[in-house]
């Protein structure tokens, strides 16, 4: 015949369920976080090889750029035309610089996890309040 459990089973019970609801969850959100590290590893590869080939194929550009400004005032305004040149070279290329800060300065790290650990922060807190008042 069954013997039905007593109080202090109950509690160890009780006890190892939340262990378990634990560590499932904690294994959940790490491999939320190793999902998040890898998608976040392979952007910025792609973003690395990007850069690179774009900023090769755009100083060749503007080496071109700049020598066809520059022989075709090299009659008459060639000074001004290098001038004008090289203001606008270094003015892009601090702007982009600017823009190159303010991305980096942008966070994209651990975005889902962090919603998801305040998500479960709120709700666990909802079910706290509501045991509380349900005494």
């Amino acid at each position: 015949m069954p013997q039905s459990q007593g109080p202090v089973q109950r509690l160890w019970q009780a006890g190892k369920n939340v262990l378990m609801t634990l560590l499932a969850t904690g294994e959940t959100r790490l491999r939320l976080i190793v999902l998040e590290l890898e998608e976040e590893r392979a952007r910025l590869i792609t973003l690395l090889m990007l850069v690179g080939i774009s900023l090769i194929l755009l100083m060749l550009g503007i080496t071109a750029l700049t020598a066809l400004v520059v022989v075709v005032f090299w009659e008459t305004y060639r000074l001004q035309a290098l001038a004008i040149c090289t203001a606008v070279l270094l003015g892009g290329g601090l702007c982009l610089a600017w823009y190159c800060l303010h991305l980096a300065k942008r966070r994209t790290l651990f975005v889902s996890t962090l919603k998801q650990l305040a998500l479960d922060r709120e709700i666990a807190e909802e079910e706290r309040q509501e045991s509380d008042n349900g005494r």
